[in-house]
């Protein structure tokens, strides 16, 4: 079956051209004109990809991806900014959001054409050997590959059970445990504050160092009594505020 591409943008040229080009390449294409339009299209049914502008009106394409992102079965949607926003913050402010390429405008419809082809694929690629790797007793990887955000969907997709430890570059460790997919608790090794929900939201900031899943028995109360999608949406609510008072 045929990728599906979900196109946002308000300029009906972009929309038009993009999708021309994608067609002629077989994907099935649907677009929209906002970003509440994408998100409402998105959730009615998931495409395999979404390309979006960030500039848009009712919903710019930070909220999009934001929403999207803190829905578990959203959570490894891959999703490509093509935007006038060409600063390095952008950037930054883009792949902080989950995003997995940022495309500057103007571009060359070629390019864009081979970017999609190897994101779809790096995707499916990762998101098989990480599905892989959670049926086996431990796994073993880098946050810059894989977040911590499409860590915690897929281990509540796939309901695991046992204990998730992060490294940053600077020596510090986090551990979250998990029980049938869900966050009972989370820590830090070398802090006594921030724990469980404040803990969670702290690691979800980290997007560089390792991380190391060991699935084992966890017993003990369920500290956290929140969803993977609760934590996700206001991990990243949270994250983008403290974004934006750096940058202002």
């Amino acid at each position: 079956m045929a990728p599906r591409v979900l196109i946002a943008d308000d300029d009906a040229w972009i929309l038009r051209m993009v999708s021309t080009v994608l067609e002629k390449r077989g994907y099935v294409v649907e677009t929209a004109t906002d970003g509440e339009d994408a998100l409402e299209r998105a959730l009615k049914n998931p495409p395999d990809l979404v390309i979006t502008d960030v500039m848009m009106p009712r919903m710019d394409g930070w909220s999009l991806v934001r929403a999207l992102r803190a829905r578990p079965e959203m959570g490894l949607l891959p999703v490509i900014f093509l935007t006038a926003l060409s600063s390095d913050d952008d950037r930054i402010r883009g792949f902080r959001l989950g995003a997995d390429d940022y495309v500057p405008k103007p571009f060359r419809f070629e390019e864009l054409d081979l970017r999609v082809a190897r994101v779809l694929r790096r995707t499916q690629t990762m998101v098989q050997e990480t599905r892989d790797h959670l049926g086996q007793p431990g796994i073993k990887g880098e946050l810059t590959q894989v977040g911590l955000s499409a860590l915690l969907t897929l281990i509540e997709l796939e309901r695991k059970t046992g204990m998730l430890t992060l490294r940053d570059p600077a020596g510090h460790v986090g551990q979250i445990l998990v029980r049938t997919g869900r966050v009972v608790h989370a820590r830090l090794e070398d802090a006594p504050t921030p724990v469980d929900v404040d803990c969670v939201y702290e690691l979800l900031g980290w997007s560089e160092g390792t991380f190391e899943f060991l699935a084992c028995e966890i017993e003990g109360p369920d500290r956290v009594q929140t969803t993977t999608m609760h934590l996700l949406i206001e991990g990243a609510r949270l994250l983008d505020e403290n974004n934006r008072e750096q940058a202002s």
